[in-house]
């Protein structure tokens, strides 16, 4: 059986920002665990990133960071990526494309999640 978590944090990082640029710099973790009983392999990634003036940017590819990682059951696989926005606050949201031990494709979607300066949402 297939079943695979995404789970997601994100930062904001000052330091490569430039604001006055409306350059702002957000990394991203995403853990993809394997819950199932059968080993997965990541084979593509899509993603809909969307800024607060509602511009809309869809980035799509092979693996992620380089890889096409293989999951095995009860596994876990993590990596850090990133992203610039023209505003302070966005959200990204997508969704990966997977294969099983049996060859068969599948989607995993990626929850939406938020990229925001830190004390900007009360």
């Amino acid at each position: 059986m297939r079943q695979v978590e995404i789970s997601v944090t994100s930062q904001y990082l000052p330091a490569q920002s430039a604001p006055e640029q409306q350059q702002y710099v957000f990394a991203y973790t995403i853990t993809i665990h394997n819950s199932g009983d059968v080993p997965v392999q990541l084979l593509n990634r899509a993603w809909q990133i969307t800024d607060a003036n509602h511009k809309i940017t869809r980035v799509a590819g092979d693996g992620v960071v380089g890889q096409q990682p293989l999951i095995a059951a009860g596994e876990s696989y993590s990596y850090t990526s990133g992203t610039v926005l023209a505003t302070p606050i966005g959200s990204m949201q997508g969704h990966y494309g997977m294969v099983d031990n049996q060859g068969e494709l599948f989607q995993v979607e990626i929850p939406s999640f938020r990229l925001a300066i830190p004390n900007i949402l009360h």
